[in-house]
């Protein structure tokens, strides 16, 4: 507990009010691994990509683990472990993203090195993204389930029973972390747990992809699009309207906003102060379902996939704008 809570109350990103330990994702590692392991001899080939996306994991898991524990591990030292881990899930299941469904630049992904690097810069991408949003009780570790029962069910359908067991125990482990942290936030992921998750949720979707050719490049994108769209923004906003160091936490993310200025207006009264932190969460887990459904329903269908991208990337910015504002929609208030 020394060593592992996070006891930093006052940081302007941080919204809890009691130390918790930040080793969630030891939990949800132990989990994964043993019941991986104990599919071996009945489903080998599923537990053998367990078993390398849990190996090729451990970089970028203890990069964020030695800054949770010690609070001195830049952030460039964290992206470049996670890129190490996607290197090594990349070249021992051979799966590169070779196409995206553009043309011109599915020429540029024809060449080796470009798709590794394109892949790699994915993977990266996603995983940090996980962490963006691991702001509230139950927010990050949440979502991950739903997008990983979303792999699972595509899984199913193309009858990729390996990707499909893989992406179940997963969603498994974490469910295990969730109820713990959801809702009096007892223990937290840590950028270990958050980058592992999301790590797994980005190779997992790799997988699906580049082993199934009737699957859009697009599915896995829309249904990551919320964390996805939450990075790209959080970048904009930091380095083009605030012209700041982006690596530098701040307080303006859409989850923030909504506790600030939804979930104390509401409920505020109602609730312990204590519990207002596991209000936002539902918020966005809602929010998410409007990426998640439609890409369930046209999972193979790039154009659709593309459309309710670009759709839900305008109902961000309008939403997010509107609070803002401090013009929030009456229904929320």
């Amino acid at each position: 507990m020394k060593y592992s809570s996070d006891f930093d109350l006052a940081a302007i990103q941080k919204f809890h009010t009691d130390p918790a330990p930040r080793i969630g994702g030891i939990a949800i590692l132990i989990g994964a691994s043993v019941a991986t392991l104990s599919k071996l001899n009945s489903y080998y080939l599923a537990s053998l990509i367990g078993i390398i996306l849990i190996t090729s994991a451990l970089p970028a898991f203890f990069a964020g683990l030695l800054e949770d524990i010690t609070k001195n591990i830049s952030p460039k030292i964290r992206l470049l472990s996670i890129a190490l881990s996607a290197f090594i899930a990349g070249s021992l299941t051979n799966s590169w993203i070779t196409s995206v469904d553009l043309l011109n630049f599915d020429l540029v992904l024809a060449f080796p090195l470009i798709s590794i690097a394109f892949t790699i810069f994915c993977v990266t991408g996603v995983a940090n993204s996980f962490n963006m949003i691991d702001g509230y009780h139950g927010l990050s570790s949440f979502v991950s389930i739903f997008i990983l029962l979303a792999l699972a069910y595509v899984a199913f359908k193309v009858q990729d029973y390996e990707i499909l067991l893989t992406a179940l125990i997963i969603a498994g482990a974490i469910l295990g972390f969730f109820v713990w942290n959801y809702p009096k936030g007892l223990i937290f992921l840590g950028d270990g747990g958050a980058y592992m998750i999301g790590f797994f949720v980005a190779e997992l979707s790799v997988l699906l992809v580049v082993r199934n050719q009737s699957v859009s490049k697009w599915f896995p994108l829309l249904l990551c699009f919320y964390p996805f769209f939450e990075t790209v923004f959080t970048l904009y906003r930091r380095i083009i309207l605030q012209r700041k160091n982006p690596s530098k936490p701040d307080a303006s993310h859409l989850h923030q906003l909504i506790y600030r200025r939804v979930v104390k207006r509401k409920w505020i009264g109602y609730f312990p102060k204590k519990s207002l932190n596991s209000l936002t969460a539902p918020y966005l887990w809602i929010f998410t379902c409007l990426t998640i459904v439609p890409a369930l329903l046209f999972w193979n269908d790039h154009i659709l996939l593309k459309s309710f991208s670009l759709l839900f990337a305008f109902a961000y910015l309008t939403f997010y704008w509107s609070i803002v504002k401090f013009k929030v929609p009456k229904f929320f208030l």
